[in-house]
């Protein structure tokens, strides 16, 4: 009778400890409180062991312990207090594990967070035991973790019918998570605007909740109207709202929706804030708009060096279009050292990626003999997939590699049937393919219908296709002679920057051609070939500079054209070089005066 006594006095006594503690943690003394709890859980009281296993978990008034908040929790989640269940399940679920010492996510953390960094593993398995007890006593939050644990949980763990039952259930209760997690089962299964707006109605009240996810998921069906009517200005600010509480998919869409100006007013300054934040987070997208952003300039000033960062970043983390972006950076050189071995590597990246003009990419550093060698084969056979499939481009790409061998043997023939079936839609098939006509490679030559094709290009603005159309009527070839249209052409192929048009520019007007002569202008165009490392053009500037042919002798500019051409491998400025006079003596320089003789 007397231990029966005391054990009641003492349980008495651990009560009063319980309501003590309770008073102080409401004035926000939890350091003075926790000796008080510590002494209530020690008599089993299952509140205190909660409060208990919280306090560790929370840092209150005591180091951080996972693995004391776990024992704890333990204790109380045994005596059935729901609330230690639903805890207890969701740090199984975050994969902090009662054996393992770490400190672990505050109590306040959303139940559907990613497991927690650190190398533990989450234990679904118990997760889901003590949530399902949990939820079977009641817990709004433990239906909506065992909820969770049903929807995202291994494979063996899986039941969507029953996850949308207990998340329903959390909702009934008015739990934000439950809300949530309903809300997006109806989303997910809608098929009717009825159901997408009911998913949406569980969506807007746990977003009423403060809950941050909720506030995204609701901004996007905002956005698209999905459920609700659509509305950019409030979607633009339900992403504000989840942005500033960290969702990093929220700081991206509004990021974007300030620099598209779309809901709210365009600020490209604070559009960048918000994405780089979201890059930082981990965000490719977003990595790659912020990359963007200073590759393009404009009202951020360009920044080529920032660029790369940003598009490394988000390439890094699989992001095609990032990738070949770098791959152009590293080909040029813009903040970035001049590197086409890099170039080939990212371009390689964003085309296994998936992209289609990172192959194109790879493809021209192939022939250029700037690529690993794999890269032939690999793509070759892209293209050869994509031309089989019906691809006009890829076609004509495959035509290519056919006609150069490019990781395949050499076979004009093919390479002829691929480039006409591509010419069909592809300029530079036309012009390929004209070529090969032409020639007569792969195909019975026929210079008129070759000329035909090359005319298409040209007709399309394609400057290589102007260039050879135009040598054609010089020559006469598949065609009658026209020397007026190909100067037209020739200048069209100049403007655009075509150094053997601007040759071609300057032997025309240089004479013995059905246009008139003008050698001041010859000598204009043969310079301006001549400043691009055109030989022959040099040795025909040369020849101009020494004869006065435009008007103007001046042998030592000759001499150094002439030098330039031969040194070139051009054999025929040797002669030019021999006529010229020789170059006079430098001067000697004057002697110093004799010192004055003394006297």
């Amino acid at each position: 009778m007397a231990g029966l006594i005391g054990r009641l006095a003492s349980f008495g006594s651990a009560g009063g400890a319980l309501k003590r503690a309770r008073r102080l943690i409401e004035a926000g003394n939890r350091a003075d409180a926790f000796p008080l709890l510590a002494k209530a859980a020690r008599s089993g009281i299952a509140e205190a062991e909660y409060l208990v296993g919280r306090a560790y978990l929370e840092a209150a008034g005591v180091p951080p312990s996972a693995q004391e908040a776990a024992r704890w929790l333990e204790r109380a989640a045994e005596r059935g207090y729901v609330d230690a269940q639903s805890l207890l399940g969701a740090l199984y679920m975050h994969g902090v594990s009662g054996a393992t010492e770490q400190q672990a996510a505050p109590a306040g953390a959303a139940l559907f967070a990613a497991a927690a960094a650190g190398g533990v593993k989450p234990d679904f398995a118990r997760a889901a035991h003590w949530a399902r007890r949990a939820a079977e006593g009641g817990s709004g939050d433990g239906q909506a973790l065992l909820g969770y644990i049903l929807t995202s949980g291994p494979d063996s763990l899986r039941d969507l019918p029953q996850a949308e039952e207990w998340y329903r259930k959390s909702a009934a209760a008015n739990c934000p998570q439950g809300q949530l997690g309903y809300g997006m089962a109806l989303m997910r299964r809608a098929q009717t605007a009825e159901d997408q707006a009911a998913g949406a109605a569980q969506l807007a009240r746990a977003a009423d909740s403060g809950l941050p996810t909720a506030q995204y998921l609701l901004g996007v069906a905002t956005l698209f109207g999905q459920g609700v009517p659509k509305d950019e200005a409030r979607a633009a600010d339900l992403f504000r709202q989840a942005a500033q509480k960290g969702v990093r998919s929220a700081q991206a869409r509004y990021g974007l929706a300030l620099l598209e100006g779309r809901g709210v007013a365009r600020d490209v300054q604070e559009a960048e804030s918000w994405l780089r934040r979201a890059g930082l987070a981990g965000d490719p997208e977003a990595a790659a708009l912020v990359g963007d952003l200073y590759a393009r300039g404009g009202e951020l000033p360009p920044n080529h060096t920032e660029a790369a960062v940003w598009f490394r970043r988000a390439a890094e983390a699989g992001h095609k279009t990032a990738a070949r972006a770098l791959g152009l950076l590293h080909l040029t050189g813009s903040g970035v050292p001049r590197d086409p071995t890099e170039a080939a590597r990212w371009f390689r990246v964003s085309a296994e990626a998936g992209d289609t003009q990172s192959r194109h990419d790879l493809a021209a550093l192939v022939l250029q003999g700037k690529a690993e060698p794999d890269d032939a084969k690999r793509t070759r056979e892209w293209f050869e997939q994509a031309a089989t499939a019906g691809d006009l481009v890829a076609a004509y790409n495959y035509g290519i590699c056919l006609a150069e061998g490019v990781g395949i043997a050499r076979d004009d023939a093919q390479a002829a049937q691929w480039l006409r079936r591509a010419a069909d839609g592809v300029v530079n098939a036309q012009y390929w393919y004209g070529r090969m006509l032409a020639e007569g490679r792969g195909v019975d030559a026929n210079a008129e219908e070759g000329r035909t094709w090359i005319a298409r290009a040209a007709e399309s603005g394609m400057v290589d296709a102007q260039v050879a159309l135009a040598e054609m009527m010089v020559n006469g070839r598949g065609g009658a002679r026209d020397h007026p249209a190909a100067l037209a052409l020739f200048q069209k192929a100049a403007n655009h920057g075509h150094v053997g048009a601007m040759f071609a520019l300057g032997a025309m007007y240089g004479g013995g051609h059905d246009v008139p002569w003008d050698r001041p202008a010859a000598q204009t165009w043969f310079r301006a070939a001549a400043e691009r490392g055109h030989a022959h053009a040099q040795m025909m500037l040369g020849r101009y500079l020494t004869r006065g042919l435009a008007g103007t002798v001046d042998h030592a500019e000759a001499r150094i054209w002439l030098e330039r051409a031969l040194a070139q491998g051009l054999e025929e400025a040797r002669g030019d070089l021999a006529a010229l006079p020789a170059p006079p003596p430098p001067a000697a320089e004057a002697a110093p005066p004799a010192p004055a003789m003394a006297r």
